[in-house]
């Protein structure tokens, strides 16, 4: 970047405020969380995250620094360019989970078909196909989330999205393919959960490890 086109020290030290301020609406947001998946906090996430990037790229333009701090999640996503006062909203989740142990599994969903059906003679529980659709058909999304180990299961990579519509769609309009027609350029925030994150951390921690090593 040219000299005349450089950001004032001002700019620089104004962006600096905003990072402060967003990070005051996060704590504030996560100390007042109403659940796991509060929009509250997503939104507060993708505010301190545009305030650091652009904090950090006017640091960088005036000053030739970095900051040593990065929050993941955003850097793929499109521009949005759905209404400023959204009138409806659809929220996206997905979560990955591996059958770690089947036995496990199995035990849980009798234990519950069991309780529900006592006298069937149809046990829909002993399979894993069929354990899977007796547990997520009896607790919520969230609670197999909190309780996923219980129920011999591992956690992956997890994400939710808030997006933007311009009217609320009519009953059943699309329970048919409920995932297709998400527009990224809608999307308000987004939250993202993966262990790739906590990859790079060690992976940035066995770096700075490598350089503190005496070389003879």
């Amino acid at each position: 970047m040219s000299d005349a086109a450089q950001p004032t020290a001002a700019e620089v030290r104004a962006a600096a405020e905003a990072v402060k301020t967003a990070l005051d609406r996060h704590l504030a947001a996560v100390e007042r969380r109403s659940g796991e998946d509060d929009p509250a906090v997503y939104e507060a996430f993708n505010e301190l995250a545009a305030a650091a990037e652009e904090y950090d790229e006017l640091l960088y333009d005036r000053y030739d620094e970095v900051t040593p701090f990065e929050i993941p999640g955003t850097e793929d996503m499109p521009p949005y360019t759905g209404p400023e006062e959204p009138s409806a909203l659809s929220v996206l989740i997905r979560r990955d989970y591996t059958v770690v142990e089947p036995q496990r599994l199995l035990a849980q969903a009798q234990r519950v078909e069991a309780v529900e059906e006592p006298s069937a003679s149809d046990n829909g529980a002993g399979t894993v196909h069929g354990a899977l659709g007796v547990l997520f058909g009896e607790f919520e999304p969230d609670e197999i989330a909190s309780r996923h180990k219980e129920f011999g299961l591992e956690e992956g990579d997890s994400t939710l999205w808030v997006t933007a519509a311009d009217d609320t769609a009519e009953p059943g309009e699309w329970l048919d393919a409920p995932f297709d027609q998400v527009d990224p350029q809608r999307v308000v925030c987004r939250f993202d959960v993966s262990a790739v994150f906590d990859d790079e951390v060690e992976d940035d921690d066995a770096e700075e490890d490598e350089e503190l090593e005496p070389r003879h």
